[in-house]
């Protein structure tokens, strides 16, 4: 950013304007004029009164009722109230002074029947509602001019997102002061002229007027509507640039060879491939086929099969003589991804050993954890080529770690993963490997498009054939007659030679720590009851309670282990902070139903498969974002009888984390469920912003309501890009792709 734009507010504003400004992270003329107003205040509109909360900082349109100067009894000093209303209830302004004298400014102003913007903080005073001391401004009365008054009070009023030092009137001020001198030649725009001719767009500097300085609601519209395609049009050009790089590189065509690996697996498969699952595997195995390196990202239920579909591709690639890297995010998922493979190639898994196939290959597992001597083997047989599949950690992107011939990657759980650890591991490629990214929490179009636009993308939506399915209901934690009733279902399931997982949001019970990713809405809450009792807790009504605090791990196993309804079932523990070998032997144990009740954090959120689990148990449900619900449900009912996912709940009916656990149990439509949570969360969050701890480049797009803007403005870049792929006819948008998504920022694109 150079020019006008790039100007400190320390310049433009003085030092004094600038410092309250610098701490909300405005810095430059730029940073204030992308500080957009969050909503419009019409002078005709007044604020309803009734809505305002106790606490809350406020900025609210008002109509002054009365005003009035008195000295104060109990000690010296003069004190001024006055009363605003929105006609139906009023809010008391409160001023004090040492003198009247000093307060009959703001009587004079305070005039019954002016209308304007009043702010502070909402307290009570003898059961009154009011402000103390409150910011304001007067329509048409803090104007320099009666001309100007008659324009500013009947025009909407820009109303900022601002802080008790800096209240809205004062951004405003200095917004007209760094934006009234600008001129065309100020403001460079990175959306070229003939896109803003073809669709009809305003430049960028009407614009930010518009949005600033509307003359009408029809203004503003205009203006924030070419400035979400502003921010739409840059993330797609830059993702249009990434895909233009990919297809320019060179990658080692790997077509499928006959009669190899891949057919002898084929014949073997116990099931029968879904038709999404040979459909996309046609698409995989094409692009496998190709010099330019696959970039696909493949997403699908829990439990949809994206590994036999991954598998495939891997085969593919060691039956043309190159190898294939898995990088998943946990150990815990790793070593099960290791097994299963060796599981599902039996043989084929086994080349060079005494009974394997005579053209097999081998599965290496390399984590962080390994001996020294298993370390050096799984290093022995990548760098070697004797192992065709290599599954790890990030531990796969140390130094140390190198290919024979690297001819794929697959990223299991994107999200847990930036583009930089997905390129180092690529970067061990003598050419560029082809990529498969996978993701099982479902993505909408829209998305998908905004946020891995530089992937092709496959959906897997059937499931395999023998999954029972699974019902989700509510439990009421306060309720002790439905909480005793799960547990009778636990130890029927457990009777009938099935496991349970009970999950919990924290380790120790005296861990001070709230889930993370959730957001507000449901931390305490006094349950209600409920009518729709279902089926299997068909029970008497309990009585309600406050909420208890977050249930531990640690807490509930001992529980579960002094119950007499459990008596005699080996109660496992399961968490992030055990040794892998204490990990993978809890699991063992579940799995082989030694310890067939598993307490666990939400470590077993994915990849984690026991067909015989059937019943899950989530307590403090409502503090879990909906995504992560469905991605812990999906760990049950993967064999042939049906799962039960119990949601224990403190949420009050009508809450935020009420919707979230209703909603999940109303459906197991995965990509519903994801637009429902797209909806709750912030902007920030879904494009990874909240993970980086910065702010989203995203000021005004959202990514779910502007689904036909941001096509709108895909389809533009990529014409723009395939025309002149180094953006050096176009400066403006080459220089806002780099100050709006530097590489950390590219990172949290990818991660979300």
């Amino acid at each position: 950013m150079t020019g006008r734009l790039a100007e400190p507010l320390t310049t433009t504003l003085g030092k004094r304007a600038a410092g309250p400004l610098a701490k909300m992270g405005l810095e430059t003329v730029d940073d204030l004029l992308r500080h957009y107003p969050r909503r419009y205040g019409d002078p005709g509109r007044l604020t309803d009164m009734n809505q305002l909360q106790l606490g809350e900082h406020v900025t609210v349109m008002a109509r002054v009722a009365r005003a009035t100067v008195r000295p104060m009894r109990s000690r010296g000093g003069a004190l001024l109230q006055a009363t605003v209303t929105d006609g139906h209830h009023e809010l008391g302004l409160t001023f004090f002074a040492k003198r009247a004298g000093a307060l009959r400014p703001h009587e004079d102003k305070l005039r019954p029947g002016r209308s304007g913007l009043f702010t502070g903080v909402v307290s009570e005073y003898r059961g009154t509602r009011q402000l103390t001391h409150p910011d304001y401004i007067l329509v048409g009365v803090d104007a320099d001019d009666d001309e100007e008054a008659m324009v500013e009070a009947s025009r909407p009023i820009p109303i900022y997102p601002a802080t008790a030092s800096v209240p809205t009137w004062r951004i405003q001020r200095a917004v007209r002061t760094v934006l009234d001198p600008l001129t065309e030649d100020d403001v460079d725009d990175p959306v070229p002229d003939e896109v803003r001719a073809r669709l009809g767009l305003p430049t960028r500097l009407d614009a930010l007027r518009a949005v600033h300085v509307p003359d009408s609601a029809e203004h503003w519209q205009r203006g924030r509507r070419r400035l979400r395609f502003e921010e739409a049009f840059v993330l797609q050009s830059a993702l249009a640039e990434r895909r233009s790089r990919a297809a320019a590189e060179e990658a080692t065509a790997r077509p499928p060879r006959p009669a190899g690996l891949l057919d002898d697996f084929d014949a073997t498969l116990p099931f029968t491939l879904t038709d999404g699952q040979r459909q996309v595997g046609e698409q995989v195995a094409a692009e496998l086929s190709q010099g330019r390196p696959m970039q696909r990202l493949l997403q699908g239920e829990v439990g949809s099969g994206k590994t036999v579909v991954a598998l495939r591709a891997m085969l593919q690639v060691v039956d043309a003589g190159g190898q294939a890297a898995l990088l998943a995010p946990t150990e815990v998922l790793a070593a099960q991804h290791a097994r299963t493979l060796r599981g599902m190639l039996g043989p084929l898994a086994e080349g060079g050993l005494l009974g394997g196939a005579a053209h097999g290959t081998r599965v290496a597992l390399l984590t962080g954890s390994l001996g020294a001597v298993a370390r050096k083997e799984a290093l022995l047989q990548a760098a070697s080529g004797e192992a065709g599949i290599v599954v790890g950690t990030h531990a796969l992107l140390g130094e140390q770690v190198q290919f024979a011939d690297l001819g794929l990657v697959v990223v299991d759980e994107q999200h847990r993963f930036g583009v930089e650890q997905r390129d180092a591991l690529r970067a061990k490629g003598r050419v560029a490997p082809h990529l498969l990214v996978m993701t099982a929490t479902p993505i909408p179009r829209t998305v998908a498009m905004t946020v891995f636009g530089d992937l092709e993308t496959s959906t897997l939506t059937e499931l395999p054939a023998g999954r029972a399915g699974i019902t989700s209901h509510v439990v009421p934690a306060a309720n002790p007659r439905w909480n005793e009733r799960v547990w009778e279902k636990v130890r029927e399931e457990v009777d009938a030679g099935r496991r349970a997982y009970v999950v919990c949001p924290r380790i120790h019970p005296d861990d001070d720590v709230d889930v993370p990713g959730t957001g507000s809405g449901g931390a305490s809450a006094r349950t209600a009851e409920f009518d729709d009792v279902p089926e299997f807790l068909d029970l008497s009504d309990g009585e309600g309670s406050d909420r208890a605090p977050l249930r531990a791990v640690l807490e509930v196993a001992d529980m579960l282990r002094s119950m007499p309804r459990l008596a005699e079932i080996e109660v496992g523990v399961l968490h992030g902070q055990l040794p892998p070998a204490e990990k993978d032997a809890a699991m063992a144990r579940f799995a082989s139903g030694e310890a067939p009740v598993l307490v666990s954090t939400t470590v077993v959120e994915v990849g984690v498969d026991v067909p015989e689990a059937t019943v899950m148990v989530v307590f403090d449900a409502d503090r879990f974002g909906i995504s992560q619900l469905h991605q812990l449900r999906g760990r049950i009912g993967r064999g042939g009888h049906p799962g039960l996912c119990l949601l224990v709940s403190t949420a009050q009916p009508g809450t935020p984390a009420a919707a979230r656990v209703e909603a999940l149990a109303a459906t197991t439509d995965g990509f519903e469920l994801a637009t429902l949570d797209l909806e709750l969360r912030s902007e920030g969050d879904v494009l990874g912003a909240a993970q980086s701890g910065r702010s989203s480049s995203l000021r005004l797009l959202r990514v779910v309501k502007d689904a036909d803007l941001i096509a709108e403005a895909r389809a533009e870049a990529s014409q723009v890009v395939a025309a002149d792929p180094g953006l050096s006819g176009h400066p403006a948008l080459r220089d806002a792709i780099a100050a709006q998504l530097d590489a950390e920022q590219e990172e949290f694109l990818e991660r979300a």
